[in-house]
């Protein structure tokens, strides 16, 4: 019996350790096959997708480990995450989440090092076996970005119905040129994000995370 779509949408979180147990390809397949049925305006479908498992994980996180060594901060991005100066209530959101996550990992405020090593796992799929980079063209516009997002919650929801967790990371931004080359992207592709794939380590305190939301007032409106 299928998993009810409002139970993997209330189990769905961001993993930020996994298991090392690979993910079979042929599940990946299925999922990504799947959610080609998510939303597209005008059925532009403009996702590009690009899949790591296996020796290709393993390539790519000895490769990208020593460019770390030399670059630890990475790249230029090419679009800017989190707006500039991000006004309130946002602002605070994002703030919780992250002091929430270190105190998991026990971290304090001023251990800068530790937070950046803990930052740099965002670069190493938190240990999972599996990835998904998630590419754009560049002559699409927000509308189309709105569709890759849809694209990744279907994707992300079919996981958990499958029995794997997930991580979407937009932390990839940093390394889009390193991407890019080693998955062997076009050039009119953008990266957009990557995606973690794989079993859930319960043990692991940082995934007893769960992010607070606001209450359903502060977004939503009833029009009489």
């Amino acid at each position: 019996m299928s998993m009810p779509v409002s139970e993997a949408v209330a189990n769905r979180k961001s993993a930020r350790a996994f298991l090392p147990d690979p993910v079979p390809d042929e599940v990946i397949r299925e999922v990504l096959e799947k959610s080609l049925r998510a939303p597209s305006g005008g059925n532009v479908q403009p996702w590009q997708l690009y899949v790591l498992s296996g020796s290709s994980m393993d390539r790519f996180r000895s490769e990208l480990e020593a460019n770390m060594e030399e670059n630890p901060l990475g790249e230029k991005p090419q679009y800017s995450v989190y707006p500039e100066g991000l006004t309130e209530p946002y602002r605070t959101y994002r703030y919780n989440v992250g002091e929430e996550m270190y105190a998991l990992l026990g971290i304090s405020r001023d251990e800068k090092l530790k937070r950046l090593e803990w930052l740099q796992n965002n670069y190493r799929f938190f240990g999972a076996p599996a990835a998904i980079f998630c590419f754009i063209d560049r002559s699409m516009g927000a509308p189309q970005w709105s569709d890759l997002g849809m694209y990744l919650q279907t994707a992300m929801l079919l996981f958990e119905e499958a029995g794997y967790a997930t991580c979407a990371q937009e932390a990839w931004s940093r390394w889009p040129e390193f991407v890019s080359g080693f998955v062997g992207a076009p050039d009119e592709q953008m990266l957009f994000c990557g995606l973690a794939v794989g079993k859930e380590d319960v043990s692991a305190p940082v995934n007893r995370l769960r992010t607070n939301r606001a209450p359903i007032e502060n977004s939503v409106t009833f029009v009489s």
